[in-house]
């Protein structure tokens, strides 16, 4: 097994999680809804456990003696793999709700594939999560449902929403040569298919909402060669502040 790849690959979903559980949580206080706040928040907190088991995961295959609250806190980045959708800023409510929704669907093919790896602890860490991602799946479709079909002002905001962050969606299923190695072992799925599947649910729904693609295409990408935007570094900053001021502090 490419045991190299493997913890890349967990890094790259480990990361992604904990960055859009970070962007979640700064809804905290500021959703429109109580309601709203609670829900955004627990979504964020499901993310964060998964980014917690992915990071761990990811820790003891590469074999660096590097645990969880490491790999979140003391690197830099550009050795961070997250994907670029998940740095994005939160913009208004709508814009959450696109990146949540195309982030969720992502999820569903992503862990549903995974949990068929013959990698006993992917799998179980994909069948665990899955259950979480149905929940986060309903909830970020009935809002695209309210929000797109609503008043003309919301559709308008969601179409906005899904014109800023379209271009982000090239990456979601770019496989690496380490991965490509894994996919012929069974640990990794061939994300090709994932894909094909995800696009055509988009494009489905997209059109019940009466959205439409932008003409500018799916065009950013970078996160596994740890390129990224300007946001990231911002997010970092703030995430990994307490650690780098005091190194090795416990509560």
């Amino acid at each position: 097994m490419n045991q190299t790849g493997l913890a890349q690959f967990l890094l790259h979903v480990g990361d992604s999680q904990l960055i859009l559980s970070h962007r979640l949580a700064e809804w905290c206080g500021h959703a429109p809804e109580l309601e709203l706040d609670i829900a955004l928040a627990n979504i964020g907190l499901d993310l964060l456990g998964q980014a917690r088991t992915a990071l761990s995961l990811a820790g003891e295959i590469e074999g660096l003696g590097r645990d969880e609250d490491n790999l979140a806190y003391f690197r830099t980045e550009r050795e961070y793999r997250n994907l670029l959708l998940c740095e994005q800023p939160n913009g208004d409510f709508a814009q959450t709700m696109v990146r949540q929704w195309l982030m969720d669907l992502y999820h569903l093919e992503l862990f549903t594939a995974l949990s068929q790896s013959q990698q006993a602890d992917v799998a179980a860490f994909a069948v665990k999560s899955l259950k979480e991602v149905k929940y986060h799946l309903r909830f970020s479709t009935t809002w695209m449902e309210r929000l797109s079909l609503g008043t003309a002002e919301a559709h308008e905001k969601t179409q906005q929403g899904l014109n800023q962050l379209w271009r982000f969606s090239a990456e979601l299923f770019e496989q690496t040569a380490d991965e490509q190695q894994l996919v012929v072992q069974g640990i990794l799925p061939d994300f090709a298919p994932l894909k094909a599947a995800w696009t055509a649910q988009v494009q489905t729904e997209l059109q019940r909402f009466g959205l439409s693609l932008p003409d500018t295409g799916a065009y950013r990408s970078g996160a596994k060669q740890g390129l990224h935007t300007e946001h990231l570094g911002f997010i970092l900053a703030e995430l990994q502040y307490m650690q780098r001021s005091y190194p090795n502090m416990a509560w």
